[in-house]
């Protein structure tokens, strides 16, 4: 299998986290290794317990990174002598990344509650509870993770 990615944005508390955490269950229960980046532009993320965003997509077995602007925090299952840590971005099947949003990635927008029009642009489909038509972009439906995992499957950038 060629590795992939994809990529999550929309507003805080819309949701990202919950359906990236869902969606990396489906995939390793489906024996796929997946790596989760998380971006963090405000470089306030604190790590390691329960409650964060990094702790739960741990929590599902994922490689967990995070991006911030003064340091890239890399969380493992697996023990590691120095050469195999020089290898650990290759080390994936399916790479999901929340935010961002500037990067040239298939993009899935998610709106558990109110929708936001402006990351129309950036994105290739919409994740939501309720149903939208839009003529540039495919809704996916919130309650559906496996027709989402789908979609990733087949929509997702091969690097």
């Amino acid at each position: 299998m060629e590795k992939l990615i994809m990529a999550f944005s929309g507003p805080s508390n819309s949701g990202k986290t919950t359906l990236i955490t869902k969606i990396s269950n489906e995939f390793i229960n489906q024996g796929l290794k997946v790596l989760i980046i998380k971006h963090d532009p405000a470089d306030k993320a604190q790590f390691d317990f329960n409650g964060k965003d990094s702790f739960k997509f741990f929590q599902t077995g994922a490689e967990v990174m995070v991006l911030s602007p003064t340091r890239t925090t890399f969380f493992s299952h697996q023990q590691r002598d120095i050469l195999k840590a020089l290898q650990l971005s290759q080390d994936f099947d399916i790479c999901l990344v929340e935010g961002l949003k500037n990067l040239d990635l298939p993009r899935i927008s998610v709106f558990c509650q109110e929708i936001d029009e402006s990351y129309f642009p950036f994105s290739k489909a919409i994740a939501s509870y309720n149903k939208i038509s839009h003529a540039n972009l495919i809704w996916l439906d919130l309650n559906n993770i496996k027709e989402i995992c789908r979609y990733i499957l087949n929509n997702a950038k091969k690097i």
